[in-house]
């Protein structure tokens, strides 16, 4: 047969692990609540940012090719405009 003296018994019941404040459903909810707002603005901030950044890029890069567009149209214009004053001395 098992038995226990209640010294023993009064030493595990002393060395329990202390109590824990028990936290609210309303503490937890609020909490819970802040934290996934935070998260999910914090990743909605780093995904607007991404894509402002790749929208920034292609817009650069057009820019570029317009502007290498234009500057090939100008180069054009000018070779023709030489080529008819060329043509109205030689009349």
């Amino acid at each position: 047969m098992f038995s226990t003296s209640s010294h023993l018994r009064t030493d595990i019941s002393s060395s329990a692990l202390p109590k824990q404040r028990p936290v609210g459903a309303f503490r937890g909810g609020l909490f819970g609540f802040l934290l996934g707002s935070v998260a999910a603005g914090v990743s909605v901030y780093y995904y607007i940012l991404k894509e402002y950044r790749v929208s920034n890029e292609l817009l650069t890069e057009d820019i570029y090719s317009l502007q290498n567009a234009s500057q090939k149209l100008n180069k054009y214009i000018t070779e023709l405009e030489t080529k008819i004053d060329q043509l109205n001395k030689k009349k």
